[in-house]
Parts: structure tokens; C-alpha cells; sequence
């Protein structure tokens, strides 16, 4: 079942944003769709608690709150874990919001009073429609740790969004989420080709010792595997787990041969894009 928002107003088909709050949190607005990822508010200074005795502070400060939010549309989870999905979002997002996630995470923001979220498994799609624009955000494959240490992070998922006027395909947006390199990353490449933009997780993030999102030099690596034409690293210097910045990965693109153009963001910058349909 498609979820169906209502329309306001005319949709822009020929360009589109992204807004960059920080960590893995963005606003993304296109097609007349505002959608936010991964929401993740805590102040800097403030700590997550990531399991197992494992905490990280936040180190830089979201560009804005919940409060200053545009009106949404849906929020697209990768997981359901303490720098994604933080105390403030479950305290101050409307509880009305469509949530696309996987299982693990609607069973958990069920119980923090979310009724509406919606579970893929790796390839399902969900369909949401407002007018006569549309969405399908389909689950992508990703791997938040190595083997050995996989049962000590929640299951995580990349999503594609493929946007749609009637039937018109006009864009398509890669969401790695928190992932490593794994082999089924040349099943996205392979199945989804003409990527116009990727948000790709990068950081290094360390945990008990266990590298746990790609490094500068992954996400170049990533890229190349995938082939977006335009790709942005996000989530890459907020929290103290993380060890591999933007300038490791602004190193490894420069010696990469990829034709993909790599956009760099600060928090609170605006990224502007054009539909190439």
C-alpha cells in the first residue's frame, strides 16, 4: 500500500535541494517531497549511548533543531541507533510522520510512540505518492560491521529513492547508510545504474576497536563501485567514534579516475541540484 501525502502545491521536477543538519540528518526536498534522514538533534557536548557499554559525544553542533524544520513529508531511517535516532528526535518529531526503516527499527519506534513506521527488507520498495509526483525508496543492501562483531550493532539498510512525475522516472538518490564495503555494493551499481546523487556515510567510525563505516578511502572506493554522477559525503566529524574525516577522503578523490564530481558540505550548507531528465 502506497503511503499518500497531501499536495500543496506544484511540484518542481527540475531542481532540487539538499540541507545539511549534520551527521547523517539531512533535509532533502524534491519532486514537492521534503524528506529528512537519519534524525540525530543532540547538542554538542551531549553523549549517545551505542550499546554495550560504548558511548560517543557529539562534537559539532546541528546546524538547526526539530523546531526549525520545514514541514515533512516522511523520514527515511538506515537504523535505529543512538546517532541516528536520538533521544531528541523521539521526544520532538510529530509521531504522525511516515517512517521508512527496516523491521528492527518499527519495532522500536513503536514503542517510543511512532505508529507509523514502515519495514523493508533488502530490495522491498514502499511507494508514497503526493499528486501526481512519487516515490519509491527501495532498500539497498549494506553491512554495519565485520562478521565477528555484527550481532553488536542493529541491522542496518541504504535506501533508494527513485522519483517519479506520473510515470515519468526524473531522478534517482543513493543513500548508503552506515555501511562498509561488501560485495553486494556491485549489485547496486549493476541494478540501479544512472545514479544522479549518493549520500555516502563516511567517518571511520571505531567502535570497541572494530572499524564500523567506511573510511575516506572506502567511500571513494564505494563511489567507484556504484558510479553516481555526483556523490556527498556526509556523516564524517560529529561524534567522537569517528576517525577518518573528509580530509582522508579528499586525498583518496584526487587520485581516483572516477568521472563522479564530489561535493563537499559543511553543516547548514545547502546543496542545489538539477534533474538531468
Amino acid at each position: 500500500m502506497a503511503i499518500d501525502v497531501p499536495a500543496a502545491e506544484r511540484p518542481d521536477f527540475n531542481e532540487g535541494w539538499l540541507y545539511f543538519v549534520g551527521n547523517a540528518t539531512t533535509v532533502i526536498r524534491y519532486g514537492g517531497f521534503s524528506i529528512l534522514t537519519d534524525p540525530a538533534f543532540l547538542h554538542a557536548g551531549e553523549h549517545v549511548h551505542l550499546g554495550h557499554g560504548a558511548y560517543a559525544r557529539r562534537e559539532i553542533e546541528p546546524a538547526c533543531q526539530i523546531s526549525e524544520l520545514p514541514p515533512l513529508d516522511l523520514v527515511i531511517l538506515s537504523h535505529h541507533h543512538g546517532d541516528h535516532f536520538d533521544d531528541v528526535a523521539a521526544r520532538e518529531l510529530d509521531k504522525s510522520l511516515p517512517i521508512v526503516t527496516n523491521d528492527h527499527a518499527v519495532r522500536l519506534l513503536s514503542e517510543q510512540g511512532f505508529p507509523h513506521g514502515y519495514a523493508l527488507n533488502t530490495w522491498e520498495s514502499q511507494e508514497v505518492t503526493k499528486g501526481d509526483a512519487r516515490l519509491r525508496v527501495t532498500s539497498m543492501p549494506a553491512k554495519h560491521a565485520p562478521d565477528h562483531v555484527a550481532g553488536l550493532l542493529p541491522p542496518v539498510m541504504g535506501s533508494m529513492l527513485n522519483f517519479y512525475h506520473a510515470d515519468e522516472h526524473r531522478f534517482r538518490l543513493y543513500i548508503s547508510g552506515d555501511t562498509l564495503l561488501h560485495e553486494r555494493l556491485h549489485d547496486i551499481g549493476r541494478f540501479y545504474p544512472d545514479i544522479d546523487l549518493a549520500l555516502i556515510h563516511a567517518g571511520g567510525t571505531t567502535l570497541l576497536g572494530t572499524v564500523v563505516t567506511m573510511t575516506g578511502q572506502q567511500v571513494v572506493r564505494c563511489v567507484e563501485i556504484i558510479g553516481p554522477r555526483t556523490a556527498v559525503p556526509i556523516h564524517y566529524n560529529d561524534f567522537s567514534v569517528f576517525q577518518s574525516g573528509l580530509d582522508d577522503l579528499k586525498q583518496a578523490a584526487e587520485t581516483s579516475s572516477v568521472d563522479t564530481e564530489f561535493h563537499y558540505v559543511s553543516h547548514g550548507d545547502q546543496y542545489r541540484f538539477r534533474s538531468p531528465r
